[in-house]
């Protein structure tokens, strides 16, 4: 029996090893130094609803050139102090960056997107846990040709994403005013239904950030991005991989309107 068991053994182990070499040789891989510079705006709208607002601007090259545009708008509403859900829409500009660019024919291409987000917060002594569970309907345009002056249609991509993040206070037990903290953060986007194509797993993010609150109205955070992430299509036959790394700035603003 204990023969068996160590056959199995074996042969699995060179089963997985044949796994790993070949998906190692069948891998294309490209890096890049990028820049996000983000502002988040809330307004408060009553005691239970508020406006989110926010834009990205991402750059390749850290500054040089442009990576992304993402400007996105949602509408909250309070469940719970501890519980939120968000309902919006997205209008992101993609543009040809790096080595391989995402469109296939090296081009800028719109994307309209549509999302449900809910978010939980919690604390553990001195730590503020938050996790946030978002689905969007994403309509990518996509060119017929190479010579297509513009999008020829938008086909439907879902795609989901969790995110779990954990800040904490550099002085004091909780974050208040005139209060430094350090954040740290993951992400992950799995893409799924009919034409999600070589990217089941789409990306993930990871971000270690300082931040400052001001007050109840500002907040400021940088720090370092790490994003990784699958080209939606074979690149020279092989599956493509970006792996970024750069500078991380967030504006954060929050505003009472039912205040008069």
């Amino acid at each position: 029996m204990k023969s068996k068991h160590f056959v199995l053994a074996v042969i699995l182990f060179f089963f997985l090893s044949s796994t790993l070499v070949f998906a190692q040789t069948n891998r294309l891989k490209t890096s890049n130094q990028i820049g996000w510079y983000t502002y988040f705006g809330t307004f408060k709208l009553s005691h239970k609803l508020g406006l989110h607002t926010e834009y990205q601007f991402r750059r390749n090259e850290l500054i040089s050139y442009w990576q992304q545009s993402l400007l996105r708008i949602g509408l909250n509403y309070t469940l719970h102090p501890a519980v939120q859900v968000r309902v919006g829409y997205g209008w992101i500009e993609t543009f040809p960056y790096g080595e391989y660019p995402l469109n296939g024919f090296g081009k800028q291409f719109t994307e309209h997107r549509i999302f449900q987000m809910a978010q939980l917060s919690q604390k553990v002594g001195k730590v503020d846990f938050s996790h946030r569970f978002m689905l969007e309907q994403r309509f990518v345009g996509k060119y017929a040709s190479a010579n297509s002056t513009r999008e020829n249609e938008f086909p439907l991509l879902h795609r989901m994403r969790y995110l779990v993040r954990m800040q904490v206070p550099l002085k004091g037990n909780e974050i208040q005013d005139k209060t430094p903290y350090l954040a740290v953060y993951d992400e992950v986007f799995i893409g799924f239904g009919k034409n999600v194509y070589t990217n089941v797993f789409d990306q993930n993010r990871i971000g270690v950030l300082l931040g400052y609150r001001f007050n109840k109205t500002i907040r400021l955070e940088g720090g370092y991005l790490n994003q990784s992430l699958q080209y939606g299509r074979l690149i020279n036959g092989k599956n493509g991989f970006q792996h970024n790394n750069g500078l991380l700035i967030h504006s954060n603003f929050t505003l009472d309107w039912t205040k008069k």
